[in-house]
C-alpha cells in the first residue's frame, strides 16, 4: 500500500468521523427545536382553551349582568333604609336582607370566577349530579324566568373518572345553548338525565327548542360553527366555539359527544364517559 493510499484513507475516516458528529449535533438541535415547539404549542393550546372558556361566560354576560342588578337595586334600597331609619327592628331586618343578597353575589361570583380559571386538568372521581347543579348555578339565572321547566333526572350516587371543572364547563355550556334557544321560543323543557351502561356513563342533554337545521348538524362540533349566526358588516358568519371546545373537553376525559336534532322537535347531546373505578394507570 502506497503512502498516498494511507494518506487518503487516513483523511476518508477523518471525514467520516466529522460527518457522523455533524449529524449528531444536527439531530440534537432538531431535538430541541421540536421540543420547543412542543411547549410553544401545549401553551397556545391552554390560550385558546381560556379564551373558549371566556367566551362562552361572554354570552352569558348580559344575562349575569341582569341578575346581577336585580339584586344590587332591593341591596341599596334596604341599606338605605337602615341609614335613614331610627327603627332598629327595621334597621335589623334591612341590614339582614342586604347581607342575604350579598351572600348570593359572592356565591354567583365564585361560580363565574372558578369555570373561568385557568387550571391543569385533574381526573378524578365527579359526581355527576354535583357537576350539573353546579353548571345551572353557573348561569345565575333560573330557568323558569324564561319559561323554562328544568329537571335533574340524575342519581347522587353516580359518579364518572374526569376533570371536575372540565366537566361543569361542557354541562355549563350546553345549558347555556339549550337556554338562549329555548328562551327565544318563549319556554320549554330542559332535562340532564344520567344512567351507568357497560363501565361507562352516559350523559344526556335534551331540550325541546327550535333544534339545528339539517345543513349544520354534521358540523356543529367543528370551530366557528354556530346554530346563532352573527351579523358582522351586513354579513352572516359562524362565531361559535362552544361545542368544539365540549368536545375537545369531553374526548380528553376518554369520553365522546354526540347530538341529535331536527328543526322544530328539539335537540339532544349525549356524553359518554368512564366510570369512576377506570382509574388509568398512573393517574
Amino acid at each position: 500500500m502506497t503512502r498516498q493510499t494511507v494518506v487518503r484513507r487516513r483523511v476518508a475516516a477523518n471525514g467520516n468521523r466529522t460527518s457522523d458528529v455533524g449529524a449528531v449535533v444536527a439531530g440534537a438541535e432538531l431535538n430541541a427545536r421540536v421540543q420547543q415547539l412542543q411547549e410553544q404549542f401545549e401553551l397556545l393550546k391552554a390560550q385558546v382553551r381560556q379564551a373558549q372558556q371566556l367566551a362562552a361566560l361572554g354570552t352569558a354576560a348580559a344575562m349575569i349582568a341582569h341578575e346581577v342588578n336585580n339584586l344590587l337595586t332591593p341591596l341599596r334600597s334596604f341599606a338605605q333604609t337602615a341609614v335613614e331609619s331610627d327603627d332598629r327592628e327595621l334597621q335589623r331586618k334591612a341590614l339582614t336582607v342586604a347581607l342575604r343578597d350579598v351572600d348570593t353575589l359572592t356565591a354567583m361570583s365564585e361560580r363565574v370566577l372558578h369555570i373561568s380559571a385557568a387550571k391543569p386538568p385533574r381526573r378524578q372521581t365527579v359526581s355527576v349530579r354535583e357537576a350539573a347543579e353546579n353548571a345551572v348555578a353557573t348561569l345565575c339565572r333560573d330557568p323558569a324566568k324564561d319559561g323554562i321547566q328544568l329537571a335533574l333526572e340524575v342519581d347522587p350516587s353516580l359518579t364518572v373518572w374526569a376533570d371536575p371543572l372540565q366537566l361543569e364547563q361542557v354541562l355549563f355550556n350546553l345549558l347555556l345553548n339549550a337556554r338562549n334557544a329555548m328562551a327565544k321560543a318563549h319556554g320549554g323543557r330542559l332535562t340532564v338525565s344520567a344512567s351507568g351502561q357497560n363501565e361507562r356513563v352516559v350523559v344526556v342533554v335534551r331540550d325541546t327548542g327550535p333544534g339545528i337545521s339539517a345543513d349544520l348538524l354534521p358540523h356543529v362540533f367543528e370551530p366557528l360553527q354556530t346554530s346563532k349566526p352573527v351579523e358582522r358588516n351586513g354579513h352572516q358568519r359562524c362565531a361559535g366555539l362552544g361545542l368544539a371546545l365540549c368536545r375537545d373537553l369531553v374526548e380528553e376525559n376518554g369520553g365522546t359527544i354526540a347530538v341529535s336534532s331536527s328543526g322544530g322537535q328539539g335537540t339532544t347531546f349525549t356524553i359518554e364517559l368512564p366510570a369512576d373505578d377506570l382509574e388509568a394507570p398512573g393517574e
